[in-house]
């Protein structure tokens, strides 16, 4: 099935080239383009496209303002946030709005196609850097993790344990299928159950429990 793409981001230059990166693919589509936030949010009503590959720093309404707008629409679009800043208020503020993906434009190409396809699947991604930054931050802050209950892992399996692990490296959906040599969908169905098990609301937190129960090591 092809998934259908609004570019959104102010400058032409990298709107040509994603649409040109996306035009040799054969299960993307670029359905509309915008130059600012508040035409993202008006086409993305309009065209109701998979994912919307928005940028953060744009004239008049923001990046992240255009997300929380579209997220608000309900029109079943999912935002990936693609920016040149990596900034931790950017990557917090994305999320907040209901951001399914932060990525970097300095990534690779494939990387960056990969992002789009997993933000349309319906899984959370962020870019590995940005995530080690993310946990590098909550495991500084000690007060929020005595507030809440501890994590138990008592209740999942050794292969869910296996998968939370990968999940806590950043790994997608494609890359634990591959290296547990398991089909993709058995892998969504892991991180699923996962979520259930975990009481996770997305795979941020998901990120964090591994943290947590030490199945995954701390940034240094």
């Amino acid at each position: 099935m092809t998934v259908r793409v609004l570019l959104a981001d102010d400058q032409p230059l990298v709107r040509s080239g994603l649409r040109v990166l996306i035009a040799d693919t054969d299960d993307l589509e670029i359905v509309g383009e915008a130059g600012d936030g508040a035409e993202a949010v008006e086409l993305a009503v309009r065209l109701r496209p998979d994912v919307v590959v928005m940028d953060i720093r744009m004239p008049g309404t923001d990046g992240i303002e255009a997300t929380r707008q579209i997220v608000a629409a309900d029109t079943g679009s999912r935002v990936l946030v693609l920016t040149t800043f990596d900034e931790d208020a950017y990557v917090y503020g994305a999320l907040r709005a209901g951001a399914g993906g932060f990525a970097v434009k300095d990534m690779r190409l494939d990387d960056i196609l990969a992002a789009i396809r997993v933000v349309a699947a319906g899984d959370a991604l962020i870019a590995p850097g940005v995530t080690r930054r993310l946990i590098a931050d909550f495991v500084a802050r000690p007060e929020p993790v005595r507030a809440r209950p501890a994590r138990s892992a008592d209740g999942i399996t050794q292969r869910e344990r296996e998968v939370l692990t990968l999940v806590g490296l950043g790994r997608s959906n494609q890359e634990i299928a591959d290296e547990l040599v398991i089909s993709v969908a058995t892998a969504k169905s892991h991180v699923a159950r996962l979520f259930t098990k975990l009481d996770a609301r997305d795979r941020v937190q998901l990120v964090i429990t591994a943290y947590e129960l030490g199945l995954v090591s701390p940034p240094a």
